[in-house]
């Protein structure tokens, strides 16, 4: 990837800005995950997101078919 001069001018005065620091660290320790409830991953709180995330951008699920395999080895 090629980047302008100019650009990495920037990335390098953004790289030694104390605030910009300070405000990634306050983001970092707010952070949380949001399919972990109670301390535990929720994994109906993971289906019900994929689910409406499909519906919002308008994902036609596949028609099921069957898997037919007859040497399947982990």
């Amino acid at each position: 990837m090629n980047v302008s001069q100019e650009a990495e001018k920037e990335l390098v005065s953004l790289g030694r800005s104390e605030a910009l620091r300070d405000d990634m660290d306050k983001l970092k320790s707010t952070w949380q995950s949001p399919f972990i409830r109670n301390g535990a991953i929720d994994t109906d709180l993971y289906i019900e997101f994929v689910q409406e995330f499909n519906e919002f951008i308008n994902h036609q699920p596949k028609p099921f078919r069957p898997m037919i395999e007859k040497d399947m080895r982990l």
